[in-house]
């Protein structure tokens, strides 16, 4: 009797416990009427120097699964819909599970084709509660253009987690991976809102509950005015179409980036939608590199285009005036007869003149006078000297530009000879094909454009840059530094104003005609750029830089052509003039629109990358991702775009996923030409071959 006195009083106690004090029950039920669902805010919207909106926001689904509530869901159905066999939903199970834990929403299948929504709207209540549809808001661009600019959004993993600068991401969310997206990704993501909704009985949502009481409403991103002008960029990238290189145009006022092409580009739109996986696989190993920003990633012996700087430097230090003449035979032979350095144009020169036929004779005349300057007690004094007028002028360092990958290109120092040759064992003539802009030195195309934003100047820029200014104005500081004003050397106007001379003369009466554009007074500076590729003689670069009108400049430009073949004047001079008069007059005039259709159809891939691409696509074809690893395209471009572990693992997911349906689908091919044969003919079951894996062994 007592021992069931006992029994009651206990299940008694533990009615009134779970009644009234145990939550236990009250969570799963309210887990099974209620459904806490994330609002994720639009990013901010990116405007042109004009007010065109060239980066906004469109609505598209995510598929999240909860692994945990899964037990009991038509699997089958789902594997139908999403066109995948069960090692592939088990796989991302178990990476849902490892990432995010089994009882928190992972992403199962991203950015929904409208296909697979509706056909999984007539199924969720099936699914539910594992399985439901997360709107997200994602990237919608206006104008085919920019891509190297925006950038793009890529899923939080693991490795972002780990990044205490991105502190409170979840997995699920997505994030700026390059360009713009990445750099003020602070400004852009805006802040995630909740929304707890009822459910009924067959799980689907029905009111928000208590009328929203415990909702929290999403923040839009902060909108930003860029300095970009869209038509000018769309030129631009119409402009150097099947050709490799990069066009830079500053305002030299202010700093802002006017057009920043990197060519060739992508279609910024590849890299958002259901086949973004793609996509990305498929630029990332294409051996003409479209995801590689050349616009401050790329260094480039600047070539005759640094002779401007030499003339600013000779100048000053009273090397030369305005008056020197030298002459040239043939050959630079300054450093005795061994080996002359060659020069196109016979005679004597003065400055201005120099500049005009771009003497090699005269600039490095000019250097050799800079280096052996005997007010310094030594050559590696006077080339410390030397160094930091380059400094000063915007080369050698990175000079701050908000998009990600910048390049600080190369000065040669006196610790590099001294490395080289020993210290004291060096002299002006080890490295004279710098005075020509060869050898040692080298300079991005936003270094170079810059450059000429200080001569137009006459001695000052501000860091390039391509946002202006952020809507409800700059929380984080990210545009101080586009503010102030770089002017590290007291060089007078009368030295610029020479130096314009002859610039004004390339285009009027030199190398750089193909530049001009009628109305306007253009200064600029062509160049041929000697190049190697593993030790491989390369066809010439074709260089042009400038800045117009010459009284009040309002746009400062480069533009460099990959292995043409031909001079700067060639190609680079009246691509750069199409740019100039466009933004000026903000048209091309009908008689020169023959032109730009020239330049567009005009095709100066170089042969080595079409031989490439043959490579890489035979790899393709075999889905051979070990041989892709082992040859170091991979490796390539993680090096030069700063590519993470897991931007890399979704090119061999990719890969390897390819190959998985390419195995499939011939399966099915054979296993449909199969004749049906009568039962007592079937034969003992042949052995199987093994299967060829990917290469390794090189």
């Amino acid at each position: 009797m007592l021992v069931f006195i006992g029994m009651f009083v206990i299940i008694f106690l533990q009615l009134i416990n779970l009644q009234l004090f145990s939550s236990k029950y009250k969570i799963d039920a309210d887990n099974q009427g209620t459904f806490r669902k994330v609002i994720y805010p639009d990013r901010g919207i990116v405007f042109d120097r004009k007010g065109r909106a060239i980066l906004q926001n469109t609505l598209i689904y995510d598929l999240m699964v909860i692994p945990g509530k899964i037990k009991g869901t038509d699997t089958a159905a789902l594997c139908r819909i999403l066109d995948i066999d069960s090692a592939e939903f088990h796989r991302r199970i178990i990476a849902a599970i490892i990432k995010n834990k089994s009882y928190r929403a992972s992403v199962f299948e991203p950015l929904l084709s409208n296909e697979k929504m509706a056909k999984l709207n007539e199924n969720l209540y099936k699914l539910a509660p594992g399985y439901f549809m997360q709107e997200r808001s994602v990237r919608d661009y206006p104008y085919d253009a920019g891509g190297n600019i925006f950038g793009y959004l890529g899923e939080v993993d693991s490795n972002i987690l780990k990044n205490p600068k991105y502190e409170g991401y979840v997995m699920g969310d997505y994030i700026g991976r390059a360009g713009l997206e990445k750099t003020y990704e602070k400004v852009l993501m805006g802040q995630r809102g909740i929304e707890f909704w009822k459910r009924d009985n067959k799980n689907r949502l029905t009111d928000p509950l208590e009328d929203g009481k415990f909702d929290t409403a999403a923040v839009a991103g902060k909108n930003m005015y860029t300095s970009i002008d869209i038509e000018l960029q769309e030129l631009g990238e119409k402009l150097m179409v099947n050709k490799l290189g990069s066009i830079v145009a500053v305002d030299p006022k202010t700093g802002g980036i006017l057009a920043m092409v990197s060519s060739p580009t992508y279609q910024p739109k590849l890299l958002t939608g259901a086949e973004r996986k793609k996509h990305y696989a498929e630029l990332l190993l294409s051996p003409a590199r479209p995801l590689f920003n050349r616009s401050v990633s790329a260094s480039y012996s600047p070539g005759s285009t640094f002779k401007t700087l030499q003339a600013l430097v000779g100048l000053h230090e009273k090397v030369i005036t305005t008056e020197t003449t030298v002459s040239c035979s043939g050959a630079f032979y300054g450093c005795g007869g061994g080996n002359p350095m060659k020069c196109l144009d016979r005679g004597t020169f003065n400055l201005e003149g120099a500049i005009v036929v771009s003497d090699n004779t005269y600039f490095a005349t000019v250097m050799q006078r800079v280096i052996t300057n005997p007010k310094y007690p030594t050559q590696d004094s006077s080339l410390g000297v030397w160094d930091r007028y380059m400094y000063a002028f915007g080369l050698g360092h990175r000079l701050g530009i908000d998009v990600p990958s910048e390049r600080p290109g190369n000065i040669p120092t006196p610790a590099d000879f001294n490395k080289v040759y020993g210290k004291g064992s060096w002299n002006y003539c080890n490295f004279r094909s710098v005075s020509i802009g060869q050898g040692e030195v080298t300079t991005t195309p936003i270094q170079t454009a810059n450059e000429m934003a200080y001569i137009a100047n006459k001695g000052w820029y501000i860091t390039p840059h391509l946002v202006d200014s952020i809507e409800d104005g700059d929380q984080f500081g990210l545009l101080t530094k586009y503010k102030e004003k770089h002017e590290a050397m007291d060089i007078p106007d009368s030295i610029f104003e020479v130096v314009q001379n002859g610039m004004q003369g390339v285009v009027e009466r030199g190398t750089g005609a193909g530049a001009k554009v009628p109305g306007i007074t253009i200064c600029g500076k062509t160049g041929t750029v000697e190049n190697y590729y593993r030790g491989v003689k390369q066809p010439n670069h074709a260089f042009f830089c400038g800045f117009a009108p010459r009284d009040n400049p309002k746009i400062a430009i480069m533009c460099v052509v990959e292995n043409s073949g031909r001079f700067g004047g060639t190609y680079a001079a009246p691509i750069v003039g199409l740019m100039i008069e466009k933004y000026l007059n903000d048209t091309i005039a009908k008689s020169r629109e023959a032109i730009v259709e020239k330049f567009t159809k005009l095709n100066l891939i170089p042969p080595r990358i079409y031989s490439e691409m043959k490579t890489v696509d035979s790899m393709l074809h075999k889905k051979d991702s070990a041989y892709l690893i082992a040859k170091g395209y991979i490796k390539l471009i993680k090096d030069t775009m700063e590519v993470d572990a897991s931007d890399e693992q979704e090119i061999l997911d990719q890969i390897n996923k390819e190959k998985d349906d390419q195995k499939k689908g011939q399966q099915k091919k054979e296993n449909d030409n199969k004749q049906p044969v009568k039962p007592e003919a079937i034969l003992p079951t042949e052995k199987k071959k093994p299967e060829i894996k990917d290469s390794v062994n090189i």
